[in-house]
């Protein structure tokens, strides 16, 4: 049996297990365009659970494309607050003054176009809230179908993306968006990236070559991984009065967001002033870990060059990236 026609029988007994047994996710209640575009902008390197609730809020803040347009960038950033990786929120305010203007696009190509959508993003929302037939292939995806066909091909190779989404292109059932949070679904819940799969409780037990030889452990294979660069840093509270200094940052890590000013480990402080605490933490992005110590200093007089707010200002207006969240317990 070739593979497109394996990966043809075994689409029905996944679209019923889905029925049956998927969770309720508050995106999938009221599926349009655009609150498929924030769910799934939400969902890029960040797990499930920690999306729920803030995409409900978002949601709740802008509930149109008309509604995120027209809000200022510090706005969505503080609606973003915790997520991570905060170009996301950029583009997806990006994305919605062009639908805003120019309305959703209904094409993938259309879709692809808009900032922030990559090929795995565009294929999950011309399936899911258009019914096109585009594949949406991510490493869950490519880890489900290593399994079923014991496929030894490196995933992190482009190549392996391609040959799977062309194999997909072949079988996609007119119940597009159906199939593709399947596909989501059964990589969740059952096929895990982490510990043993449940094959107990999977639809394709019986059809999973990787199954049947007992080597479902040994999929998917992947490159070798590469190492995390080590920053060393020292970060400063800056307080004065009920005040604390804030600095928007440029170029790089956390570009353009405000945090507590950040130096080299061992350079000069920003201010003078009284030593009142002192932690360690630490934060880890995808190629970068941080390893900081912070300093909660009490300065006399505000120094120039930082924007100064009280913990209530901060808490309603600036999104300060998790990174700093340690450190977050000295704002009173």
């Amino acid at each position: 049996m070739c593979e497109a026609e394996k990966l043809g029988r075994a689409v029905s007994p996944l679209l019923a297990w889905y029925r049956e047994n998927k969770r309720d996710l508050p995106w999938r209640r009221d599926c349009t365009p655009y609150s498929t575009l924030v769910s799934e902008l939400m969902l890029q390197q960040t797990r499930v659970e920690a999306v729920k609730e803030r995409y409900v809020a978002f949601m709740r803040r802008f509930p149109t494309a008309e509604t995120l347009a027209a809000a200022s960038e510090e706005e969505v950033l503080k609606a973003w607050e915790g997520l991570g990786y905060y170009s996301r929120a950029r583009n997806l305010h990006k994305a919605a003054k062009i639908i805003a203007a120019e309305g959703f696009p209904q094409t993938w190509v259309g879709v692809r176009a808009l900032p922030g959508v990559g090929d795995y993003t565009a294929g999950a929302i011309s399936s899911i809230a258009l019914g096109l037939p585009a594949p949406a292939v991510d490493g869950n995806v490519l880890r489900i179908l290593t399994r079923f066909f014991a496929d030894p091909r490196n995933i992190d190779d482009q190549t392996a993306k391609k040959h799977f989404s062309a194999l997909l292109s072949g079988v996609y059932p007119p119940q597009a968006g159906e199939f593709t949070q399947a596909l989501m679904e059964l990589g969740a819940i059952v096929c895990v990236p982490n510990g043993a799969p449940m094959c107990g409780a999977c639809p394709w037990s019986g059809l999973c070559k990787a199954h049947a030889e007992g080597r479902e452990e040994d999929f998917p294979v992947h490159g070798e991984k590469r190492s995390r660069k080590l920053e060393e840093l020292d970060v400063y509270v800056l307080k004065c009065g009920d005040a604390y200094a804030l600095e928007k940052r440029g170029k790089g890590l956390l570009s353009g967001l405000y945090g507590f000013p950040l130096v080299e480990r061992g350079g000069p402080s920003p201010a003078e002033g009284e030593l009142l605490a002192e932690k360690r933490a630490k934060h880890v992005f995808t190629h970068i870990e941080w390893h900081m110590t912070g300093r909660l200093v009490e300065v006399p007089a505000r120094t120039a060059g930082y924007l100064w707010a009280t913990a209530a200002e901060i808490a309603e207006r600036y999104a300060l990236p998790s990174a700093f969240k340690a450190f977050r317990i000295w704002l009173k």
